[in-house]
């Protein structure tokens, strides 16, 4: 199985902070999201990746680029814990970068990804979003594609008022907390949405999704949406939604990215730093 992790957008929701910092380079912690992200796919197993990116973030394959002149200046300072460090993120996984000509929607970055997929299922992870849980949202997601193999992604459960933010879905649960979609709907008003289980970020996709995307239309703001793909593979084949209890960050909120930073440091390292200054506020 190989994953894609489209992170081409202009990142709006949280300019001007994201003007010239691609939002998946956004430091959490002691790492920038998307390396998050990426260890979530790795630590399901999945270590073939394609990111989706664009011309004006060129930040994130810096960052997973051997730099040489870094290292060796390690080296000669006698840094080998920091070395060591660097060079576990060039070999994080086997990474290929695509380049989004155009932002056109999260349904048109994954269709610049066909030919890296090929005819494999494939995992699309949002490179702004951090999930957590055991066992991680991707591994959880790919159990149950082994176990089936038909297409599944993850939910959560959400406040009527969140409809908006969100793809929603509906269906018939055949299991505890999997369920055989009937219906997606993108961002509908709370009175529209016809369940509140909102499409969180992760999915695992047999490869007949292409089929689908590339026949969808665009939408008013010109984008081509994941979800209207989804909704027609979810007609014509078994689709199954799974709801993750585990914690998902949203890392284009300030909220979230302010939460993420709280509740990932006091399960680190860092845990007595974090105590250290909250003692002080």
């Amino acid at each position: 199985m190989k994953a894609v992790i489209p992170a081409a957008g202009f990142g709006t929701r949280f300019l001007p902070l994201t003007k010239a910092q691609p939002k998946e380079m956004l430091p959490v912690v002691n790492k920038p999201t998307i390396q998050w992200v990426i260890e979530e796919a790795v630590d399901a197993g999945i270590t073939d990746i394609a990111i989706i990116t664009g011309k004006h973030k060129q930040a994130i394959e810096n960052h997973f680029r051997p730099m040489e002149k870094l290292e060796s200046a390690l080296e000669k300072a006698g840094k080998t814990n920091e070395l060591e460090k660097i060079r576990k993120v060039n070999e994080i996984a086997n990474l290929e970068f695509i380049i989004q000509e155009k932002q056109k929607g999260l349904g048109h970055a994954i269709l610049c990804a066909e030919d890296f997929v090929g005819n494999n299922p494939f995992a699309v992870l949002l490179g702004d979003t951090i999930c957590t849980g055991d066992p991680n949202c991707t591994k959880g997601l790919v159990d149950i594609f082994e176990e089936r193999q038909r297409s599944v992604f993850a939910v959560e459960k959400i406040k009527p008022e969140e409809t908006r933010r969100y793809g929603i879905v509906s269906g018939k649960e055949i299991e505890d907390g999997l369920m055989l979609v009937d219906n997606l709907v993108e961002k509908p008003e709370p009175e529209n949405a016809p369940s509140l289980l909102g499409v969180l970020g992760r999915y695992v996709f047999t490869p007949d999704l292409f089929k689908y995307q590339k026949i969808t239309e665009a939408g008013a703001s010109e984008e081509i949406q994941l979800t209207d793909a989804m909704q027609a593979l979810a007609q014509n084949s078994e689709m199954f939604s799974w709801t993750f209890h585990g914690k998902r960050y949203d890392i284009g909120t300030m909220k979230d990215w302010f939460q993420s930073h709280l509740e990932l440091s006091a399960n680190s390292e860092f845990s007595p730093i974090l105590k250290e200054v909250l003692s002080k506020l």
